[in-house]
């Protein structure tokens, strides 16, 4: 029987072990010898398998999930404090790669002890930061089937502990509706991603005051116009609305698990975030049995994201 949570968990995972050893690395740089499959060693000199913060957080968020049942921002954010001050999710039992809007939402956090103010606010906090651990919160609402509303509340709630921005908070929620219709909705991924994201906008467009923020997404309207974009004019930065275009436009590409990701990760710059957020879409479309063994036999701590997503079904469902 399909577990959700395996699907979307282990495609983050993968995708942020591919692209870590050559996170920084720009496009050409990687051309020379491209990411083929799962290696080791590179940019922070890791074994092959090893993950980053994108998975510790990610993990971290889904924890809490199977301990509580629930999104209770307090205590996701004191797993995030377990993570940065104990090394907890992580592979090694120390935190690294660690984003500067995320490290200083949860200093904040630990001054303040208010999951409603640590978040950051300003224009420089629409890193890709929130969006690329937010799947767990898109799948509770998911499972628990809230209305548009609820759900988009929640997500957002969940993504402002580290980026409160608008911007930021836009692309959680329409990562949200793109995963919602991945499960729920029929047709090719392109089709799916589509009427999630037109069903995002849609949210979105009730209230004229975003107009200026969606202005930022809308290549995103039309995925068969964005589909023709050439790789060139694709960015993957670690600018949240850079990293949400890179890997929609991997998915929209591609035919495969496998060929989306590594599509993903050889665009460059910020390859295990791109990787990651790619990597949570194509493992809920294509599903765990999808993701070449080879690569899910090389992650580090395996056995016990396994033991999550299962604690997960049975917490949530």
């Amino acid at each position: 029987m399909r577990n959700i949570w395996k699907d979307g968990v282990f495609g983050v995972v993968t995708g942020d072990a591919l692209g870590c050893p050559v996170q920084f690395k720009d496009r050409e740089e990687i051309a020379k010898n491209p990411v083929t499959g799962m290696r080791g060693h590179g940019t922070f000199n890791l074994p092959a398998g090893s993950w980053t913060d994108d998975s510790s957080l990610t993990l971290a968020l889904l924890d809490s999930i199977c301990e509580t049942g629930s999104l209770d921002l307090k205590h996701i954010m004191g797993n995030f404090v377990a993570w940065l001050n104990e090394g907890k999710y992580t592979p090694y039992g120390y935190a690294y790669d660690i984003g500067t809007g995320t490290m200083r939402a949860i200093e904040n956090y630990k001054l303040m002890k208010d999951p409603y103010l640590c978040g950051g606010r300003s224009e420089a906090n629409n890193g890709n930061g929130s969006l690329m651990r937010i799947l767990p919160a898109c799948l509770y609402c998911c499972v628990k089937e809230r209305e548009d509303e609820v759900s988009a509340c929640l997500v957002d709630a969940v993504g402002s502990l580290t980026h409160a921005h608008l911007r930021a908070n836009i692309a959680c929620v329409l990562y949200f509706f793109m995963i919602r219709e991945i499960l729920k909705g029929t047709g090719s991924l392109a089709e799916r991603l589509q009427a999630g994201l037109d069903k995002g906008f849609g949210y979105y467009d009730r209230d004229p005051e975003n107009a200026e923020e969606l202005k930022y997404y809308g290549r995103l309207r039309d995925l068969g116009t964005f589909a023709r974009t050439p790789a060139d004019a694709i960015r993957s930065s670690g600018y949240v609305v850079d990293s949400l275009e890179a890997a929609v436009w991997s998915l929209v590409t591609t035919a495969s698990f496998e060929e989306a990701l590594l599509k993903a990760v050889n665009l460059g710059r910020d390859t295990d975030t791109v990787g990651a957020i790619a990597g949570g879409l194509a493992g809920l479309y294509y599903g765990y049995e999808a993701i070449p063994a080879e690569w899910v036999d090389k992650l580090k701590r395996k056995e016990w994201i396994e033991e999550l997503c299962e604690k997960a079904e049975q917490a949530v469902g």
